[in-house]
């Protein structure tokens, strides 16, 4: 069927648009590669970098996709939502005191890198990680691995992780800066940090503590000597190390899935869905039922809840007339 498709593309490809979304005929040879690959295995085969690689697996997949919404327009698209956490090596540098030094940049000795990612897409049971050899733990070359990462958020419409917003976003975008890779495609971010915050006065904000509340387990026991061994390349230690990752992503999975109906600011998963019918923003459910009216300064919407996840919503269409519309007036700003 593939080789079909492909043959199809080639016969039309001098006709096609100049448009950098459409599927390629080399975009089937990758994808039909990547079936038993990995993309770092693609990228030396077909001599093509990582981000390449990546654009054109993309393409293709949602060549797939629209083919399958032809065949069932009912079906929606599942947006590609990631759950990560990376762990770093401390930088080494030289003190004067133990007591809250501020540091010229000329006394660092070795700067710090990420020494292990872990990561898994909402919606699919396997995790994906990666961590570094101790070869490249003692050079601190965390190259493999950021590449290995960005083609991952370079996936996702929407990425989750605890604290993401000051530590594991910033942290990935200087490893990529500094590793020569460019920006991963734009996505949003949902940071379980800012919302336990904003909505919430738990005793700790810290995964671990969030976790013995919520899934009745925290993370992994560890102590600073992991991170030391880890920079001395034990390899035991840096096992040890993507195992405590892992954990902290799926553990950060059921905070969130507790903590989702709380949202707010929940990026609308329905409009990545492209469904023709109504769905509930946070987790793409159709059991949903209205329970009200949702008021704003400016008119009246039916009040939706989702009996699945629990979160409320509202419709766009306002219950207001024209006539009300025309007529309603609002007070000043200042």
């Amino acid at each position: 069927m593939l080789s079909k498709m492909k043959y199809t593309m080639e016969r039309n490809y001098k006709s096609m648009s100049r448009n950098k979304n459409a599927v390629r005929p080399r975009d089937f040879e990758i994808g039909e590669y990547l079936v038993n690959h990995s993309k770092e295995e693609a990228s030396k085969h077909f001599n093509l970098n990582i981000e390449t690689i990546g654009r054109c697996h993309r393409r293709f997949r949602k060549h797939l996709r629209d083919k399958e919404r032809k065949t069932d327009p009912g079906t929606p698209v599942i947006p590609k939502v990631l759950l990560f956490d990376i762990e770093t090596l401390p930088m080494e540098a030289f003190t004067w005191t133990l007591f809250k030094p501020m540091l010229n940049h000329g006394n660092i000795i070795k700067d710090w890198c990420c020494v292990s990612w872990s990561a898994k897409w909402l919606f699919e049971d396997k995790m994906m990680s990666d961590v570094l050899t101790p070869k490249e733990a003692l050079k601190r070359d965390d190259k493999r691995i950021m590449q290995s990462l960005w083609v991952l958020l370079d996936q996702a419409n929407i990425i989750i992780a605890h604290n993401s917003v000051k530590f594991d976003v910033p942290k990935s975008n200087t490893r990529f800066f500094l590793n020569g890779l460019k920006p991963p495609s734009p996505y949003q971010i949902i940071d379980t940090l800012k919302i336990a915050k904003r909505e919430f006065r738990f005793s700790s904000n810290r995964l671990d503590y969030m976790g013995i509340l919520i899934a009745r387990k925290g993370k992994l026991e560890t102590n600073f000597d992991l991170w030391k061994k880890c920079v001395n390349g034990d390899a035991e230690a840096l096992e040890y190390m993507v195992k405590y990752n892992e954990e902290d992503v799926f553990l950060l999975e059921e905070v969130y899935n507790e903590m989702k109906p709380w949202m707010h600011s929940h990026p609308n998963l329905a409009v990545y869905s492209e469904a023709t019918d109504s769905r509930c923003p946070v987790c793409l459910s159709t059991n949903i039922q209205t329970y009200g009216e949702y008021v704003t300064m400016v008119g009246r919407y039916d009040a939706i809840r989702c009996n699945d996840c629990g979160a409320p919503s509202r419709r766009r269409q306002t219950n207001l007339s024209k006539k009300q519309r025309e007529v309603l007036l609002v007070s000043t700003a200042r």
